[in-house]
């Protein structure tokens, strides 16, 4: 079977790709190797996609948009891609299980949490550092947790992780943050919160569980060591400080800038029949709301093109 789109990735902006072609009476097949959403999943609370007044979780908003997809005769399969070639009118797909064939495709790979690539990230992840706070909090009731980063992110699951530690601090590069006002505004109004100013974590430490982190003043150079209550043990370290697209497949395919896909406002990439969405592409604003966009206008277009290359 020749597919008319295979979506590469099953986030907000794949899944929107997915319902747009399907609706518009498209076969469409997504391949993602993990749990649809990306990071929409591991989002706690989502009060800024419209409609939602009360806010939904990311989980609830995934669940929803898989099952709408579906409904309209999407596939979505769960495999790992091995090669790709795009070039060719009939773009093939190799998987692990299989291989694909379409006639367009749509890159919705998204990004992954960018590391602090300090000495003892690696070993304590799992173990006390942890980069989803829905995933991972409820292992730090009570306890110390530090938040790593001063943007959305960051701030807006500090926020969130108040419910669960005894105490949360951010410790942020730079001596302002950088969230949004509503966000930071509520940091300051809570009482729970604490911020360390202008520091950088430097290195990690623990036996089993992390239980000890030096950070270092970027202004002084001055470093001090944090270490756990020893009644617990053990705190929280989580980390949101960026991310980086995941490109790999195609970095000697398609134009990338700082590893982002390169589109136009069309989603279309240099090489005909081929497309990209949501977090992958270069943008300004990554949102679930720009993705899902981005997955629209995608799709619409991959379909308007077919339908002329058939004419």
């Amino acid at each position: 079977m020749i597919y008319d789109m295979i979506i590469i990735g099953a986030a907000p902006a794949g899944l929107t790709a997915a319902l747009y072609g399907a609706r518009q009476g498209s076969s469409v097949l997504v391949i993602e190797k993990d749990t649809p959403g990306g990071q929409a999943a591991s989002t706690n609370l989502i009060e800024n996609y419209p409609g939602s007044v009360e806010g939904i979780t990311g989980p609830q908003l995934v669940d929803l948009m898989v099952a709408q997809a579906k409904s309209f005769g999407a596939e979505l399969i769960t495999d790992s891609i091995e090669s790709i070639e795009l070039r060719e009118e009939i773009k093939t797909i190799k998987t692990a299980k299989a291989e694909y064939k379409s006639r367009s495709v749509i890159i919705a790979t998204g990004a992954s949490p960018r590391k602090l690539n300090v000495e003892g990230e690696k070993e304590f992840t799992g173990k006390g550092v942890g980069y989803c706070a829905t995933c991972d909090a409820p292992f730090f009731q009570g306890l110390d947790i530090y938040v790593i980063g001063g943007g959305n992110s960051a701030v807006d699951e500090a926020i969130y992780l108040t419910k669960f530690g005894r105490r949360v601090t951010i410790i942020h590069r730079r001596d302002k943050l950088t969230a949004d006002a509503v966000s930071q505004e509520a940091v300051f109004n809570n009482d729970k919160i604490d911020v360390i100013w202008d520091s950088e974590v430097v290195k990690l430490e623990g036996s089993g569980l992390v239980n000890s982190m030096t950070i270092k003043n970027l202004k002084t150079g001055e470093t001090r060591t944090i270490t756990a209550d020893p009644d617990h043990g053990t705190f929280g370290v989580f980390v949101f400080i960026g991310n980086i697209p995941q490109t790999e497949l195609f970095k000697d395919i398609l134009e990338l800038d700082s590893g982002y896909i390169v589109t136009d406002e069309d989603m279309r990439t240099e090489i005909p029949g081929v497309y990209a969405a949501g977090d992958v592409r270069k943008k300004t604003l990554r949102q679930v709301i720009t993705a899902a966009a981005d997955g629209a206008i995608a799709a619409f277009v991959a379909g308007k093109d077919l339908e002329n290359s058939r004419h």
